[in-house]
């Protein structure tokens, strides 16, 4: 009960705070396994893409997030669990578990995903280019559907190193599905998925 006040409470804010306007402009806000890829230069990235998506779609639609980050402390942790429910990643390459593992895992039980392939903030107006993450889940689970997702604003409601959001217009763009075509290699999927990303942005 509590982090259903709590969600729509968060809801309301991050919609008064950016117009969390959602554009669906290569793909219909389907109740289909997915992934959805996006550029990232906030921690607001991941609660933005949740706020843009419809109920139906947020409730099994899981947000990767920084581990090390998102526990630091127990209110961060209890509203990742609780309310956004996401789907915590090791980013520490000295720790025995595979950092895909509780994607994969997130996949398997049917939910959908939300990741940022950069694997950390970038500070320039074009994303950093693509870790190999997305490449390997899509071989993976060749059925499950990838969707290019442009963020953007946001990094101007919650900068880098601040703390208190202030109110700018945002938006989501969600792009057309596209797939790992057959003999494509890694670095050749991930630049056609980065570049598809940032085509959004002139949309």
């Amino acid at each position: 009960m509590l982090a259903q006040i709590v969600s729509t409470i968060l809801l309301g804010l991050i919609r008064l705070l950016t117009g969390s306007q959602a554009r669906w402009y290569g793909c219909p806000p389907k109740a289909e396994q997915r992934i959805y890829f996006a550029n990232h230069q906030s921690n607001a990235d991941l609660v933005m893409i949740w706020a843009a998506l419809p109920k139906e779609l947020r409730s099994v639609t899981r947000a990767a997030a920084a581990k090390d980050y998102w526990t630091k402390t127990p209110l961060r942790q209890w509203i990742t669990t609780k309310v956004f429910n996401v789907v915590y990643v090791v980013r520490d390459r000295s720790e025995a578990e595979d950092p895909l593992l509780p994607l994969m895992q997130a996949l398997d039980s049917g939910d959908s995903i939300i990741i940022f392939p950069e694997g950390m903030r970038g500070q320039q107006q074009d994303p950093l280019p693509f870790k190999s993450g997305l490449y390997n889940l899509a071989q993976k689970f060749p059925n499950v559907v990838l969707i290019p997702t442009w963020i953007n604003n946001i990094q101007r409601v919650m900068p880098k190193g601040e703390y208190v959001p202030v109110p700018v217009l945002c938006s989501v763009t969600f792009g057309a599905p596209m797939q790992v075509e057959d003999g494509e290699d890694r670095r050749a999927f991930l630049d056609r998925a980065r570049q598809a990303v940032m085509d959004l942005r002139e949309v």
